[in-house]
């Protein structure tokens, strides 16, 4: 039930863009009811670690930086 009420408080939308490693067009899910956020995904295609920035404003993605992390 926790759960539940969690998942009612995330806006998701679905962000795509170039990965930065294989050059794929991909996408991933960005909460945007969270104003500043700093994290790393890996790539849905190469799985190559990516660390995603970005800043939300009025529920819309004002900045989105994904950077290749080496390895």
């Amino acid at each position: 039930m926790l759960t539940v009420i969690l998942l009612e408080h995330f806006k998701m939308v679905e962000k795509f863009f170039i990965c930065p490693h294989c050059w794929q067009n991909i996408s991933m899910l960005i909460d945007i009811s969270v104003e500043k956020q700093l994290y790393i995904e890996d790539c849905e295609n190469c799985c190559n670690p990516i660390e995603i920035e970005c800043e939300v404003k009025s529920n819309e993605i004002t900045y989105f930086n994904p950077q290749p992390i080496g390895q």
